[in-house]
């Protein structure tokens, strides 16, 4: 076993500690990272606080990893020493279900093993990016593109590609009207992507505070939630809106907004279960859907995107001693809009 350094929660209520872990020896298709930069999304602290169901501490958190490969399995032929690499969600699944085999791990029908509060293939729990070193099979491992940062890069390994995955599914594209619930982590990333991708895009924002960020990420309209005159204004508007928050909000107000045949996308993962009503949906033969990543081919994709149209999170980088601090601000909305641990002050107290 290889002992790392790390931080992690030893209870719910925290707080992060330094510590060591195990990780496997390299198997023969292992490649073995330093972790240099590794983003703080919203679904660690979810998982970190039991919100999804019950885990194992001490949890170390964090799925949102660049860094640089340092050593590889003896059959490894993707990668090489020295090369720029990331890590998302998952680390691996069970790759023969139909799902796995037509490049959608994330779908697996016998569960993917995230990244971290999972057990793997070799009976281990795994633990994440907040962490010196991880050990992953090269099937679940993307090339970082030449040109792109790491640090910006971190996030685009979950924020990124949970918000490239619906657009691309649901074609936003020129001549398609793109609404974003919520403009945070996920939904500065939308904004971004679907305008790159041609569509005319409208952030929908409980006030105008953030308006011209929005405007300047990206988006052509902006509107506050908490004016009643806005699901009025834009009753029946558009062919996709991408709820990004992790927070309940009026499903059926939303359902509203969608054109004849539009889709109502979660990505947003709130504790609580949400209520719809029948009608919004079959007047207008509108959708409901959810999205979660995308899986490994698709991952890849999002990077050359990103790299090929100069996109990238605005990110504020922290190092380890302030994640309770991120924390707390993330909760807060206090961030614009994804915090970034720097790894190199992983061992400093």
């Amino acid at each position: 076993m290889i002992t790392v350094h790390a931080r992690a929660t030893f209870s719910p209520e925290g707080p992060f500690k330094l510590t060591t872990i195990e990780r496997r020896d390299l198997q023969p298709h292992d490649v073995l990272i330093e972790i240099k930069y590794a983003g703080i999304c919203h679904s660690d602290i979810h998982t970190a606080r039991g919100e999804w169901g019950p885990v194992n501490y001490p949890l170390v958190p964090g799925h949102e990893i660049a860094g640089i490969v340092t050593q590889v399995g003896s059959e490894v032929t993707k990668f090489a020493v020295g090369d720029r690499v990331g890590v998302g969600c998952m680390v691996d699944s069970c790759r023969e279900c139909a799902h796995c085999r037509d490049g959608e791990e994330q779908y697996c029908l016998h569960g993917k093993t995230d990244t971290y509060a999972a057990i793997d293939r070799y009976g281990h729990y795994t633990q994440g990016g907040y962490s010196t070193h991880i050990v992953v099979t090269e099937d679940f491992v993307v090339r970082i593109p030449d040109g792109m940062e790491l640090d910006v890069a971190a996030p685009l390994l979950c924020a990124g590609i949970t918000t490239y995955s619906p657009l691309r599914h649901w074609r936003a594209a020129p001549g398609k009207k793109v609404a974003v619930v919520g403009l945070g982590g996920l939904g500065h990333m939308t904004v971004k992507l679907a305008h790159a991708m041609g569509a005319e895009v409208t952030v929908l924002s409980q006030t105008l505070k953030k308006k011209e960020d929005g405007l300047r990420l990206g988006a052509d309209h902006y509107y506050a939630t908490n004016d009643p005159e806005t699901f009025k204004q834009l009753a029946s508007s558009f062919d996709l809106i991408v709820n990004t928050v992790s927070a309940q909000i009026d499903v059926n107000a939303y359902l509203s907004l969608l054109a004849l045949d539009g889709t109502l996308v979660n990505v947003g993962a709130p504790a609580e279960p949400m209520s719809v009503n029948a009608f919004p949906l079959i007047l207008f033969r509108r959708s409901f859907a959810g999205s979660t990543i995308g899986g490994i081919r698709e991952t890849q994709e999002m990077l050359d995107f990103c790299a090929e149209h100069g996109i990238a999170p605005e990110i504020e980088v922290i190092s380890a001693k302030q994640i309770d601090e991120a924390w707390e601000r993330v909760l807060a909305s206090d961030v614009r809009y994804r915090f970034v641990i720097d790894i190199s002050t992983m061992e400093n107290e």
